[in-house]
């Protein structure tokens, strides 16, 4: 067996003492992410940190239940339906498919999600700010941020005449296509969920005559982000990113959401709703904080010249 399936089956193992505990009076959490435990271990810290300004440390006065898709959407709907079985007072989910699920399965147990569109196009709340039902959370507003992020590689690589975007199979095309139509540049998008898809979708985008490349939002992306920076210096595409993992990996540059501070605000809405309030009392919160990271070190390999302008706004430069 290998370690990853492991892993999760050893999350499974430790649910029934974790409900068993629960009846006796401490609440359980579920957390549904179509991320694996390695990746997802990251955030968890600063999850816990958002719990514990709550009153409510995991272990002591409340369980924790994870279930992770390990990159398998297709498995998202059968953990979700585990979670409802198991009735865990509240749903945490990351990703757009983890919330849909979690939505699909119940309509009374809470659920708070960490999304990267805008939840009310995709049906998950009524509105922003009366979210309704049993559902509320959290976005990075990644396709609103998209014109920013092609204006910015844009700026770093003005002589690029044709645009490539790698983006996962609900991406919002028409957002990508305007933000492109503003530069005056062609964009050709090439969907992705899988490693084996996104090799192929590199050598599409070569093929086509891309020669730079935004790369979109998406769990799957996130954790496979050593590969696609990887096939980006290969392919000597620059390459803009959502998140500041990908510069820290060996991807050029980010324009993004700070996701370790909205993972901390899902703890705290978490804590919230265990101790009364109810989702549709608390409005789904948007970024106030966006960051900007660029690797200088990539920049060199790839023989480009980061201008001053873009060296100012960086919140980070990557020596």
């Amino acid at each position: 067996m290998r370690r990853r399936e492991f892993i999760a089956g050893l999350g499974g193992a430790v649910a029934w003492p974790l409900a068993a505990r629960a009846q006796a009076g401490m609440p359980v959490i579920g957390r549904l992410s179509l991320s694996t435990p390695e990746e997802g271990a990251k955030y968890l810290p600063a999850f816990r940190k958002g719990l514990s300004e709550t009153g409510y440390v995991e272990g002591r006065n409340v369980a924790v239940e994870y279930r992770w898709a390990n990159n398998d959407a297709g498995r998202l709907p059968e953990l979700a339906a585990e979670l409802v079985r198991r009735r865990v007072a509240v749903i945490t989910t990351g990703g757009v498919q983890a919330a849909l699920a979690a939505q699909a399965e119940t309509k009374t147990i809470p659920v708070v999600f960490l999304v990267g569109v805008n939840p009310s196009q995709t049906g998950l709340v009524a509105g922003l700010n009366r979210p309704g039902g049993n559902i509320t959370g959290f976005t990075a507003l990644s396709n609103e941020t998209l014109p920013k992020r092609l204006g910015l590689l844009h700026e770093l690589v003005p002589r690029s005449t044709h645009f490539g975007a790698l983006v996962d199979p609900g991406a919002d095309r028409q957002s990508l296509e305007a933000a492109a139509a503003v530069i005056g540049r062609p964009i050709d998008m090439v969907e992705a969920d899988s490693a084996r898809e996104i090799e192929t979708a590199f050598a599409q985008l070569v093929q086509k005559g891309a020669d730079a490349l935004l790369v979109g939002a998406g769990v799957i992306f996130l954790n496979r982000r050593v590969q696609i920076t990887s096939l980006a210096l290969y392919h000597r595409l620059p390459a803009i990113y959502f998140d500041r993992s990908f510069p820290e990996a060996g991807g050029l540059m980010s324009y993004g959401t700070d996701l370790l501070g909205m993972n901390h605000q899902v703890g705290i809405y978490t804590g919230r709703i265990l101790k009364g309030e109810k989702p549709s009392d608390l409005p789904v919160q948007q970024p106030t904080k966006f960051e900007f990271v660029i690797n200088l070190q990539t920049a060199r390999l790839l023989r480009i010249e980061v201008p001053q302008t873009l060296l100012a706004f960086a919140d980070e430069v990557i020596e």
